[in-house]
């Protein structure tokens, strides 16, 4: 049995869909994931074989202003994980994020290429990664620019803009691959079944910039929407984020044989989903 830790959020409503009947997901109100006593009673309960945690503290800016809340959620909460799907013989599975890297490198960054988070998220979930080593059989899986049908995305942030102004300001100088939970999902699935430890990355093919990505947006649905591109200075957002972040996915294409889509087509077949 595969429990997927997080069932409410996004990632995990995806992940329920596609081990439909041989998963179960739990939430906080079932798993407060800074308990040790609560995730040790859940998991000594159910022995699942493979833990997903797809829960963390996503407030990238409100990380800042609540980072004890931060490395609780996405670093300690790893730990009890860690040590305990170690206990009974699990493996776990943790998603992460490509804020651990600082995007200055200048080009995709390989899963061996030396970590530098610039924000307390980064260095959380950084942590998060170092705990889950603990378990000898974890997997690690860094992702980026996440949108998908279950919960608040970029895609649906502009949709909703387009009923309210004529004209956006959007950042231009951070450059990354969006990534639909969908795809993301089936990454996820490709490496359990392969049995694959240790670090990958998992990402839609291709990169742009938010601003990029906004227009694709625009574009797809036949909105016309005045757009300004903006720094990431002028922004100014309380958390740092990496410029150029993208993920390289060749390790996932070797050791799987999965080839992610690209980003602009994924968008498509979202979109479509979406307006179902």
């Amino acid at each position: 049995m595969i429990l997927v830790a997080g069932a409410s959020g996004m990632l995990g409503g995806e992940l329920l869909a596609i081990y439909n009947g041989t998963t179960r997901g739990v939430c906080r109100k079932e798993m407060e994931i800074t308990s040790f006593a609560s995730v040790q009673k859940v998991l000594l309960t159910l022995k699942p074989a493979v833990v997903i945690n797809a829960m963390a503290f996503t407030d990238v800016d409100g990380c800042e202003s609540r980072q004890e809340q931060a490395f609780m959620v996405n670093g300690e909460g790893v730990r009890h994980l860690a040590e305990l799907t170690g206990e009974i013989g699990a493996k776990l599975v943790q998603i992460s994020s490509d804020y651990v890297f600082d995007g200055t490198k200048g080009s995709p960054y390989l899963e061996e290429d030396p970590v530098n988070p610039l924000s307390i998220y980064g260095r959380s979930k950084l942590t998060g990664e170092e705990n889950a080593r603990l378990n000898p059989d974890h997997l690690i899986i860094r992702t980026q620019w996440l949108y998908g049908l279950n919960g608040r995305n970029f895609v649906e942030t502009m949709l909703s803009l387009a009923n309210e102004k004529n004209e956006l300001n959007i950042v231009n100088d951070q450059t990354g691959s969006p990534t639909w939970t969908a795809d993301l999902v089936q990454a996820i699935r490709r490496l359990i079944e392969k049995d694959c430890r240790g670090t990958y990355h998992a990402v839609n093919s291709g990169y742009c910039t938010w601003f990029d990505f906004a227009g694709a947006i625009f574009a797809e649905q036949g909105i016309k929407m005045g757009l300004r591109p903006i720094t990431s200075e002028e922004l100014a957002r309380p958390a740092a984020r990496p410029l150029f972040s993208v993920l390289d996915c060749s390790k996932l294409l070797r050791d799987t044989g999965l080839n992610m889509d690209g980003w602009r087509n994924t968008l498509k077949k979202y979109l479509n989903e979406r307006d179902k």
